[in-house]
């Protein structure tokens, strides 16, 4: 059963005090870790002004784990730059890479792992076999590639059942709009990573937000692995 991951994205962050604000949620995080509660500690999404902030955190916060949601062209030009930079996950676009294996493998080459993101827009079928066995890791987008604060686009949400019926232990990702008005629709269809923003960096207790969407997560895993057990 994949594990629930938590990853609060930056984009929602205060990018004036970006090193302090991964080193607090570092530090959240460790404390929750300490309770059972596991979680990415950094999100970022990437446009090409955007690899240089990643050494200064980095070098805030040593162990940090940058999961990097490429949302540019050519994303094969920024592989070594994001590596070079300390990023332990590169996600990048199937829209701005009709043939992603050459890239996944060069992020491969490079020590990180490869994630595959379609944007609303683009059917799961467009994600072949061939492809998703390649990457680590798979992302639907709830919201179009941007900007913080987006709405959540529900229907999306099919694509996560999709594919999570095709590939049962594989890392699936939602981003966009997720927060607890809608993690559980992202859970139930089969989600097991999650990407909040707003809903961690604008909450009072970001703790207790972390923990409800880890909950709704693990919860809907195991039903779908009691589901799958009974097939």
């Amino acid at each position: 059963m994949p594990r629930a991951i938590i990853s609060p994205s930056v984009l929602a962050s205060d990018f004036g005090q970006l090193t302090a604000e991964c080193k607090a949620h570092d530090q959240r995080r460790r404390r929750m870790a300490a309770h059972g509660c596991h979680g990415r500690p950094f999100r970022a999404q990437y446009y090409p002004w955007a690899p240089p902030s990643c050494p200064a955190v980095k070098k805030g916060v040593p162990d940090i784990f940058m999961d990097c949601h490429m949302m540019v062209s050519d994303p094969e030009k920024w592989v070594d730059d994001i590596a070079d930079a300390g990023g332990a996950l590169y996600c990048f676009h199937l829209e701005a890479a009709p043939d992603p294996l050459p890239i996944v493998k060069h992020i491969h080459d490079r020590g990180m792992k490869a994630g595959l993101a379609i944007s609303p827009d683009t059917p799961a079928s467009a994600i072949t076999d061939e492809m998703a066995n390649a990457v680590d890791m798979l992302l639907v987008m709830t919201v179009y590639p941007g900007r913080g604060g987006q709405s959540f686009i529900e229907r999306c949400v099919p694509k996560v059942s999709e594919l999570r019926a095709r590939y049962p232990e594989k890392d699936i990702e939602v981003d966009g709009g997720v927060g607890p008005k809608t993690i559980d629709v992202c859970a139930n269809a089969g989600s097991n990573v999650i990407v909040a923003g707003t809903a961690i960096f604008g909450a009072q207790e970001p703790e207790n937000v972390i923990t409800m969407l880890k909950a709704s997560v693990n919860s809907a895993q195991a039903k779908i692995a009691a589901a799958r057990a009974v097939q």
